[in-house]
């Protein structure tokens, strides 16, 4: 193991090999390399990853997985979630692991227990998975300063993950085992589905005649964002907060003919805005019976605005 005195100390540097010039990959394979390790091998298939790894790793051999793997004293798996379990053990049936090696994963769903198979060569497991989302180029390499990596590490082991993830640019928090895909799924919940509301919302407001919609969702959207951050439920404003049942039973209405899709997505999310207020007591039960009766039935009610 690298000799490693203190969480602020530099382990030896490293010959690092990168499974993986995905936007992930090949963007901490370059913040290893800014840090001084050196980069020996890369794996990449497609043509947009071969594209990555030369931008972010010019000059580094674009190799065979077993050859990346062979050659390196750190290696970094930044693989699909599903992928990973497969590809540790297709290693370890071949032999490729070799003992002293240090790998690390970036999984946000697995811990080192999916390094299991790897642990016969008697490397050194690790999991580092910054809680963040990644273009693949360049301007990552900044946003790592403001980067929480989840690790999870075998207690001896603790030094060398904190002084990889701040050599990086990163700030470690410890994610037990068993708590991986529920620390994973928080953060896919906030992040992916944010994209997702987001998106919607934009078709919303283009349905609606706004011809520049970002611009008009942004700061509302960035605003929330931060009062949600630093106050949580108390954050919540809008019809379901005020219990504007008329207002909300209208948006159900309208957003039938536009997207079933949006509708669900919008009803959704107002009963959870619903359940929360009540268990937070920003909400009173007869409010919440009231929205209830709106939101609790999925069909949307009939349009009463035109005579049959």
């Amino acid at each position: 193991m690298p000799c490693v005195t203190s969480a602020t100390e530099h382990p030896a540097r490293l010959a690092v090999g990168v499974v993986g010039a995905g936007k992930v990959g090949a963007v901490l394979g370059a913040a290893l390399a800014r840090a001084g390790h050196q980069v020996t091998g890369v794996s990449a298939v497609s043509e947009e990853s071969r594209a990555r790894a030369e931008a972010l790793l010019s000059g580094v051999p674009v190799r065979a997985v077993p050859d990346v793997v062979a050659g390196a004293e750190l290696v970094l798996l930044a693989v699909p979630d599903d992928v990973l379990a497969g590809l540790v053990s297709g290693l370890a049936r071949t032999g490729a692991w070799q003992a002293g090696q240090i790998v690390v994963h970036t999984s946000g769903r697995h811990g080192i227990g999916v390094l299991g198979p790897a642990l016969a060569g008697h490397v050194l497991p690790l999991a580092l998975h910054p809680a963040m989302t990644f273009t693949g180029t360049a301007m990552d390499l900044d946003r790592l300063a403001d980067c929480s990596f989840g690790v999870t590490a075998p207690e001896e082991l603790r030094p060398v993950a904190e002084a990889l993830v701040l050599e990086i640019g990163g700030s470690p928090v410890w994610v037990a085992e068993a708590d991986r895909p529920l620390y994973h799924a928080g953060l896919a919940h906030g992040a992916n589905h944010l994209t997702t509301l987001i998106a919607e919302a934009l078709d919303v407001l283009r349905a609606a005649g706004i011809a520049e919609p970002r611009a008009v969702l942004g700061p509302l959207v960035q605003a929330a964002l931060d009062n949600a951050l630093r106050l949580g439920d108390a954050a919540l404003t809008g019809p379901v907060a005020r219990g504007d049942v008329e207002t909300v039973r209208e948006h159900l209405r309208r957003l039938e003919p536009l997207s079933p899709e949006i509708r669900a997505t919008y009803l959704a999310l107002a009963r959870a805005a619903a359940a929360r207020g009540l268990d937070s007591g920003r909400l009173s039960p007869a409010v919440v019976e009231s929205l209830i009766a709106v939101l609790g039935d999925p069909e949307p009610p009939p349009d009463r605005s035109t005579p049959s």
